[in-house]
């Protein structure tokens, strides 16, 4: 296969050709065969351990009402010891066993991580750091996907478990490799040298065009060939900021060639079925662009954990669930791992409190998955992740981690109506990876700024109101939504600047905030004044940042009219004028006393307004402005609710809607609605009372 291969087609909004809608059960394009109601269960690797232990896991599964488990993730050593000697007959008994039990599989490639064999006779595929460093077998995912001897050896595996299995009736998934760039999202090795400059031809066609793209006058950086061009390794200073930036796209397009080789080898084989790969969107993982890797699976399935030191933990949990909705397209998707308790790889690694994890699952369906599993299915003995939890854990039936599994299972068959029904939000929340990458460069006015923290922060104002928000990409359709919020978009495309302020156009309120709009898609800064590409939008001009030092902070008020109140702003201010907007909250204190922080501007004949917030304001500015904002909107959360009570509601195509209330507090909580509680079966008739931790779904009248 040629390097080039790992780039994607012009157009990657295109989606490849999969399973048709009937090769589904009940016409669901793409979902894994043959699975009914919610699928429910994790990975499975019954090659760490003895057949008794094999036979009691089935036995388990049923009785937790397991449908689905992944396996084979990580077994190529098992399968292939040596080179060309292939033992199958313990995945041969596992798959039989499973099917005779009426549990579903997703096959996976075994690929996720190259036995030792092949990494010692050819340590040339080894990823390395920017700093030369080789990262060698050991760990797991010790391979450069751009590596042609490493891609023939790993098509070769991909083959081989496909031609055995293609027609094994268990057979409802294809897992391609596994968390495809979790621990290398960058090789700096010269494979991936060699790739990258294939990318860059491809992508600039003249080495003239990519010098004018990277601003190469600058620091004598002008290049005479591709053949001249490197990635960013450790340099004496700061590399060339679209070097790095660019070398961000092609590492995401080059595992996403990864993927797309082995998903094509697949395909070949059995057309008919589904195929996709685990993704790890949440507001940690920033490696891959999603958005380009959605339309090349069939179905969109997640990763997440929540971070255990974190008291709201589970609204990140929600952005991130809300993120998989928003790049699966709306559509219903697959959580494929989470955790059960703890985990083994956060630094104080805290158990789940009672009653978190069934929320923490429920919080995932609230939002659109339609199947929920976990790592792993049986605790391991041995190994790295011998104390990540599982839903059989070490000390065995008697836990309350198992009877939490049983439970659960019992949960998603009472809710087995809410299947192939969606979320319909009127609030969009603008979330870019490319944004993500050129926000957090170096040398940029202040190194402490976090895209995601913006994000996280807005997105907090809106789950605690219970507004239902899509993450979705700035070039998405935004047509349907009354709310659009734009967080800390540093880099945006002429045409998705336009696409913002078509929605304005259209009567909908936007918020856009500090640090947006200021880049091309090269990493030029648009001239003229900041915010660049939303400056006419918003109606406002920006001279100059004042960014804040450690422990400033400056305080602004409200002009009373639409925001009220004192607020304080850290990290970040700048020093704007009005150019058509009106001042909603002005600084109170500091160099820019007087000046504008947050602003509004009216725009167009159809009554839509633009919102700047030239400031980082803590949490009670950020309120103050969203609930501003809201009622511009004319918005409202999806019920009234106590502070910490999670409400969420899906549609059924027939009409019919869902309302998920999910209690995060230690008080009981009360809720208005009218249906039946599909976990008790009683009527709900107007008010609802969900117990502290716990949960309801309102199938509503």
């Amino acid at each position: 296969m040629a390097l080039t291969d790992a780039n994607l087609p012009a157009d990657p909004t295109v989606p490849t050709s999969g399973p048709s809608p009937d090769d589904a059960p009940g016409g669901r394009p793409g979902w894994p065969t043959g699975l009914q109601g919610f699928g429910y269960g994790g990975d499975y690797n019954p090659e760490q351990w003895p057949q008794v232990t094999r036979l009691e896991d089935v036995e388990l599964m049923v009785e937790a009402g397991v449908t689905i488990v992944s396996v084979a993730i990580f077994a190529w050593a098992t399968i292939e010891p040596a080179e060309g000697e292939h033992h199958f007959e313990w995945l041969d008994e596992t798959m039989d066993r499973l099917h005779a039990a009426g549990i579903r599989v997703a096959l996976a490639t075994a690929t996720a991580s190259p036995p030792p064999w092949l990494t010692a006779r050819h340590p040339e595929i080894l990823p390395q750091t920017a700093d030369g460093t080789v990262l060698w077998q050991g760990g797991r995912q010790s391979y450069s996907v751009t590596h042609p001897l490493f891609r023939e050896y790993a098509l070769r595996m991909a083959t081989l478990v496909a031609e055995r299995y293609a027609t094994h009736p268990a057979l409802a998934l294809w897992h391609v490799d596994n968390e495809i760039g979790c621990h290398v999202p960058r090789d700096y090795s010269d494979a991936a040298a060699s790739a990258f400059r294939s990318w860059l031809a491809e992508r600039y066609s003249t080495v003239e065009a990519l010098n004018e793209a990277w601003g190469t006058a600058f620091w004598s950086q002008r290049y005479s060939a591709f053949e001249d061009v490197l990635p960013p390794r450790s340099a004496p200073t700061y590399a060339n900021p679209t070097q790095q930036l660019d070398f961000d796209r092609f590492s995401s397009d080059a595992l996403l060639g990864y993927y797309r080789d082995l998903r094509d080898a697949l395909r070949v084989i059995t057309p008919e079925v589904p195929i996709t790969t685990n993704f790890m969107m949440s507001s940690a993982t920033k490696g891959m662009d999603y958005y380009r890797w959605s339309p090349e699976v069939d179905v969109v399935a997640n990763d997440h954990y929540t971070i255990a030191s974190a008291a709201d933990r589970h609204v990140e949990l929600a952005f991130s669930a809300d993120l998989s909705r928003g790049i699966a397209g709306g559509r219903p998707w697959i959580l494929m791992e989470h955790s059960t308790s703890a985990v083994n790889w956060q630094p104080r690694n805290r158990p789940k409190l009672p009653g978190e994890m069934l929320r923490n699952s429920l919080a995932h369906v609230a939002r659109g998955a339609d199947a929920v599993m976990f790592f792993q299915w049986r605790q391991s003995k041995a190994g790295a992740e011998k104390f990540h939890s599982s839903m059989v854990p070490h000390a065995g039936r008697d836990t309350d981690v198992w009877r939490s599994t049983v439970t659960l299972g019992e949960t998603l068959k009472k809710l087995a109506p809410v299947v192939g029904s969606t979320v319909r939000s009127r609030a969009a929340l603008l979330f870019d990876y490319e944004a993500w990458w050129a926000g957090e460069l170096d040398s940029h006015p202040t190194q402490q700024l976090r895209y995601t923290d913006e994000v996280l922060s807005t997105y907090t104002a809106l789950w605690n109101r219970g507004v239902s928000t899509d993450v979705v990409h700035p070039s998405a359709d935004l047509s349907g939504y009354d709310l659009v919020v734009v967080p800390t978009l540093y880099l945006v495309s002429d045409a998705d600047a336009a696409n913002v302020a078509a929605a304005a156009e259209r009567g909908a309120t936007v918020v856009v905030t500090y640090f947006s709009g200021i880049v091309d898609v090269n990493d030029h800064v648009r001239l003229g004044g900041y915010p660049g590409a939303f400056r006419t939008l918003l109606g406002v001009s920006t001279e100059e940042f004042y960014t804040l030092q450690e422990d400033e902070t400056v305080h602004l008020s409200g002009s009373g009219e639409r925001v009220a109140g004192t607020f304080a702003a850290d990290l970040w201010t700048e020093k704007t004028h009005l150019r058509g907007a009106t001042a909603v909250a002005t600084y109170d204190d500091g160099p820019l006393a007087g000046l504008p922080a947050v602003t509004r501007a009216e725009v167009g004949a159809a009554g839509g307004s633009a919102w700047y917030v030239g400031a980082r304001l803590n949490a009670a500015g950020v309120a103050a402005v969203v609930d501003a904002a809201l009622a511009d909107a004319g918005l409202t959360g999806e019920a009234e609710v106590p502070a910490g009570v999670e409400v969420v509601r899906r549609h059924a195509e027939d009409g019919t809607a869902y309302l998920f209330v999910l209690n995060h507090t230690a008080e009981d909580a009360t809720v208005k609605t009218t249906g039946t509680d599909l976990l008790t079966g009683s009527p709900v008739d107007g008010s609802l009372s969900v117990p502290a931790a716990g949960v309801a779904v309102v199938q509503e009248a």
